[in-house]
């Protein structure tokens, strides 16, 4: 009987060889998005498949930022890798020094054949994931930078004018004031605390996060975050959350629901909250540009993008790569761009596909959602603020937040926060730089 079996299933496998040698050739591709976002990747990805026939993407949401790129180094251990990792953007040092785990793209795209012009990138975006030789490493993906989203009803409900200039951190402390004497019991809320309010903060009053280019110029780089303009901003917002003017709700995006509920007035977070807010929001609601201090720095700059890029995986056989090479160019064609920055929030990665967007007239029917662009691109960027390129970044910005905790518990005051947070950063980027000399 066995021999019965084992021979049918030789006679199988080689009547289907042929047919196997047609079949589509698979790309897995890890992400780190659930909601509206990772609806909107999955279409991206059936409309690939549907697109053509040599290949297959298949794509996973493996948790959030941390636990995909965690995931990602674990498969890689264990030799079972995926094609094409989305990493947030400060694993960007962590991708960098991996070596022999990664395949830069630029070699991908230059080896598949695939459609790529590395010149067709926005600059601010494109610097983030560029070799100091001017090569890609990764492919930008969902590129953000952090904007005020405003609750109009809020504001109105709370005898404040919705249409207040709240271009400056003077005036929207003014204006929380105003907010708190009216009634609202949650006149500011913010996402993304470090990124937002330091990382974000130092970049737009072109004063450095940390030494080396912010460490785009050297692995021996430390940290400045405890400087006198990162120091005085986070006391102001120290003094608020003691005053009940700003709400701390958790380190990550935890005020979104809280702000989309309606529960909020003002809410600092990623242009790519777009999503959830244009699709959940029962309010009349608009973005601004992030606030600044005048008369600190150069101020206003230009903010640094979030988010992630993909990398793409050593180990697979050529025909895979060129799969994933024909999937990254098909994710930056214009129209595709277009649609995920007209849905998301997030910026464009490329010019043509912002100018397809503003042709389209989708900022004069969606006022506001230019707002990033404009932040991003009105200036050149400095040293201070092209991006950060640091090791150990996910564990630095851990030590960030418990810092940041303590200023709003009045447990610390910003300076003895912000000390303690480059003594312990600083000794997590030795480290980094001791294993990867």
């Amino acid at each position: 009987m066995k021999k019965t079996l084992f021979g049918m299933l030789a006679a199988t496998s080689t009547i289907l060889t042929p047919i196997a040698a047609m079949a589509e050739t698979e790309v897995q591709f890890w992400h780190a998005f659930t909601g509206r976002l990772g609806e909107l990747v999955k279409a991206q990805v059936e409309d690939f498949n549907a697109s053509q026939s040599d290949f297959v993407v298949v794509e996973s949401h493996k948790g959030n930022y941390s636990e995909t790129l965690n995931a990602g180094i674990a498969a890689f251990r264990a030799n079972e890798q995926p094609h094409i990792l989305m990493v947030f953007e400060v694993g960007t040092a962590t991708m960098m020094a991996a070596g022999g785990a990664i395949k830069p793209v630029h070699e991908v795209m230059a080896e598949s054949g695939a459609k790529f012009d590395p010149n067709a990138y926005i600059g601010a975006v494109k610097g983030y994931y560029t070799s100091t030789e001017g090569q890609m490493l990764s492919l930008p993906f969902n590129a953000s930078t952090p904007v005020l989203w405003v609750n109009r009803d809020a504001m109105t409900a709370a005898g404040v004018d919705p249409d207040t200039d709240l271009s400056t951190w003077q005036n929207v402390g003014a204006t929380l004031d105003k907010l708190k004497a009216g009634g609202e019991e949650c006149p500011l809320v913010t996402a993304w605390q470090s990124w937002v309010h330091l990382e974000n903060f130092s970049a737009y009053h072109d004063v450095p996060f940390a030494t080396k280019d912010n460490g785009f110029a050297g692995l021996d780089t430390e940290l400045s975050l405890n400087g006198e303009a990162q120091v005085a901003h986070l006391t102001a917002m120290g003094q608020w959350a003691k005053d009940g003017k700003f709400i701390y709700t958790g380190r990550r995006n935890e005020g979104g629901a809280n702000f989309r509920a309606g529960d909020c007035a003002l809410f600092t977070e990623s242009s790519a909250g777009y999503a959830g807010i244009s699709s959940e929001a029962k309010f009349d609601f608009d973005v601004r540009p992030l606030p600044y201090w005048e008369g600190v720095g150069n101020a206003p700059q230009n903010t640094i993008i979030g988010g992630a890029s993909l990398w793409v995986m050593s180990g697979h056989e050529a025909e895979e790569y060129k799969g994933a090479g024909e999937f990254l160019s098909f994710l930056s064609s214009s129209d595709v761009q277009a649609a995920w920055h007209q849905n998301t929030g997030y910026l464009p990665i490329t010019s043509e596909a912002g100018d397809a967007t503003r042709a389209a007239g989708f900022y004069e029917a969606n006022p506001g959602t230019e707002v990033a662009v404009i932040q991003m691109t009105a200036k050149e960027p400095t040293a201070n603020s092209k991006g950060l390129r640091l090791g150990s970044f996910d564990q630095i910005r851990g030590i960030i937040d418990e810092e940041l905790e303590a200023i709003w518990a009045g447990d610390k005051t910003a300076q003895a926060a912000m000390d303690s947070a480059k003594e312990r950063g600083d000794a997590l980027l030795r480290r980094f730089e001791s294993a990867n000399r």
